[in-house]
């Protein structure tokens, strides 16, 4: 990717996904392989795969695929192969996080650190710039300013071997800095590490002060709200990004259409702005649908850090979607309501998933079986009488004047269920006199060419005036082809009559040429070459928390100067009580509990500690300790018994040989 050049990378659960997010205007897509990849049910074959590179490579789009677990000793040789497949398939990069892959001996395939990898300061992103991953994934608690410093740390834009800097602009957030999370191994032994995540954070907690008091009760406090940079994607670019990464490996296809082509939209204004800046990819979009970030499933929106630390980053009532206000209920019956819309427009459907929060604050869901429209409101509105799929019974807390939102438009999910958006590249075609017929070239807005010739005499037409006009509008068809004609140019010396059979076969034939040689022209992405020698790593000790899980990775680190080297959380050599997530998320400070919120405040400052609190779900106890200097949570907690002797009965190789304390290097 060029450096002035701006990367949409849509998620792919599938081919079929990557596809659609290619027609709606990707510029690359990232999507799991047959293993390895950091969500364990998101998985595909490599026949997929390359069904969707072929596809992509149409418009010169990406394909990225994941292999982003740590691995362990006795993974790294299927890893390996499955790494030669891959590339044999054409795919563009790896995005990775075990460092035990730099070790082995794989093909020239491009890598990219993954989030995984916790980039958040300016010396580890020069260190995996340095080792030779060409695109890194920042840590998505980033500040603008701290973004930019990492950018100034990789130097030039255009410099040989500098690596693009790539963020998360929407989807769902972990609230634990990725990789730095091992609750869910440490409560079940499925580790996010390993792309099994039980998301322990989006459970309700109660929360306990230092003297046993309840601070909070059955709240989510660990449940974040869903990213979106749609209002920042100007001073992302600004400070140093260029891929804008959308989460969403196990969504639907009606999301990462919607999303896709939100951003597109977006960016091809940016684009239209900035003409210094360029897509990464061929061709324009266009849309059968508005795109709507409110219509998919989401925890309502935040930008989270980007533009420093905000205190309405959580959706601490409810980890589900509460959707949009549509209207309130007029009435309640045995068999069903009947609710005024806020707004006339608005229709219902059936299907339609409706929702609403009970005297507890709990979202409680109520899908409809029949809707029917009864007419004009006391308020303007439109009365609809509801009828729901499950009995009244259950929906506690309904009531009239209750406020009613729309999670789920059956009316939205229906108009992206068919083809939603057509992509074209734009081709300038050309019809003049051959050496022996017709020769028509077509130019597209890469510059790359391809022609055809069409042999035969013609009598001229009948009607010489209109012509031109009727071989314009015959050629210009481009029907299910990736183009669209721009322009078409016909210079013949005689107004010849061509019948259409002919002119069809002609435009095939051009269009398999400019198809071929823009195939020819695709440059394949090559891997980049670590500096020499090994640059040093930033540390010379490494915890669990650098998820070291294999002996590869350990030569890795101690490679590049690393001295004491500790085993992954997974290897289960910390038994005792450790942080077992690490965030920027601050419950004291979204509680309003915070030590510096106190500052200043009469009657207050010096009484606020930054005292542990504890989170109870059930039997589950966990320890919330604050390091105010970095602004920092630390989850703290230890591992289950039963993980253990989970474990005990199946043990997993590491390390062939454990290192010393102080190896040599």
């Amino acid at each position: 990717m060029l450096p002035h050049q701006l990367e949409l990378l849509s998620p792919a659960r599938d081919a079929a996904i990557g596809i659609e997010a290619v027609n709606h205007g990707a510029d690359a897509i990232y999507i799991g392989g047959p293993s390895f990849g950091a969500r364990a049910s998101a998985d595909n074959s490599v026949a997929d795969i390359e069904r969707l590179v072929r596809h992509a490579h149409r418009f010169h789009s990406r394909v990225f695929v994941t292999l982003n677990t740590i691995l362990r000793d006795d993974e790294l040789e299927p890893a390996r192969q499955l790494v030669r497949q891959l590339y044999d398939a054409g795919v563009d990069a790896l995005i990775i996080q075990d460092m035990g892959l730099l070790e082995l001996d794989l093909p020239p395939i491009p890598l990219h650190a993954s989030t995984q990898t916790d980039i958040r300061t300016p010396q580890k992103a020069r260190f995996l710039q340095d080792v030779g991953l060409s695109q890194i994934v920042l840590a998505r608690e980033l500040t603008l300013p701290q973004i930019a410093a990492i950018d100034q740390a990789l130097g030039p834009m255009d410099a040989p071997g500098r690596a693009v800097l790539e963020f998360f602009i929407h989807g769902a957030l972990c609230v634990a800095y990725s990789g730095q999370c091992y609750i869910s191994h440490a409560h079940t032994g499925r580790s996010a590490n390993r792309g099994d995540c039980s998301q322990a954070c989006r459970l309700p907690y109660e929360v306990k002060d230092s003297q046993g008091r309840i601070v909070a009760h059955d709240k989510h406090v660990l449940s974040m709200k869903d990213n979106n940079q749609s209002d920042n994607l100007r001073a992302l670019i600004d400070a140093g990004v260029r891929s804008f990464k959308i989460e969403g490996r196990y969504k639907d296809m009606g999301y990462v259409k919607n999303m896709t082509a939100h951003y597109r939209t977006l960016l091809d204004d940016i684009l239209d702005e900035r003409p210094a800046l360029a897509r990464a990819s061929s061709g324009r979009c266009s849309y059968t649908f508005t795109p709507d970030p409110k219509q998919n499933f989401n925890r309502e929106f935040t930008d989270y850090f980007v533009q420093g630390r905000q205190h309405d980053i959580g959706a601490f009532d409810s980890p589900k979607n509460p959707g949009q206000p549509i209207g309130w209920v007029t009435r309640v019956a045995a068999d069903g309501l009947e609710l005024e819309t806020e707004d006339p427009a608005t229709e219902l459907h059936n299907g339609d998933g409706l929702c609403y929060h009970d005297l507890h604050q709990e979202l409680v869901g109520l899908q409809t079986n029949r809707v029917q429209k009864l007419g004009p409101g006391q308020d303007g509105g439109v009365v609809w009488r509801v009828l729901p799929k499950d009995p009244m019974a259950g929906f506690k807390g309904l009531k009239r004047g209750t406020t009613i939102n729309r999670n789920r438009s059956m009316d939205w999910v229906r108009t992206l269920d068919k083809k939603s958006a057509d992509r074209r590249i734009g081709v300038w075609m050309a019809l003049s006199d051959g050496a022996a017929g017709l020769l028509l070239t077509l130019t597209d807005e890469d510059g790359h060419v391809g022609s055809a010739e069409l042999a035969g005499h013609w009598e001229q037409a009948q009607h010489p005036a209109q012509a031109a006009d009727k071989l314009r509008e015959q050629l210009g068809r481009l029907g299910d082809t990736p183009f669209r004609a721009s322009d078409t140019q016909v210079q013949l010396a005689q107004p010849w009559f061509v019948p259409a059979s002919q002119l069809n076969a002609l435009r095939r034939d051009a269009v398999v040429s400019l198809e071929a040689a823009r195939a020819a022209a695709y440059v394949r992405p090559q891997r980049t070459a670590p500096v020499e020698p090994p640059a040093p790593y930033p540390e010379d000790t490494l915890t669990y928390l650098a998820n070291v899980f294999n002996q590869k990775a350990r030569d890795f680190y101690a490679k590049h100067g690393v001295r004491v080297i500790a085993a992954a959380y997974e290897a289960h050599e910390e038994t005792g009580a450790v942080s077992l997530m690490i965030t920027k998320h601050c419950v004291r400070y979204s509680l309003s509990l915070c030590p510096k919120q106190a500052k200043g405040v009469t009657g207050v400052q010096g009484t606020v500690k930054a005292e542990p609190l504890q989170l109870i779900n059930g039997k589950e106890k966990l320890t919330l300790r604050f390091d105010c200097k970095p602004c920092e949570m630390h989850v703290v907690g230890k591992i289950k018994r039963s993980v253990l002797q989970q474990a005990s009965e199946q043990p997993l190789t590491f390390y062939k040989i454990r290192p010393k304390a102080h190896p040599a290097h």
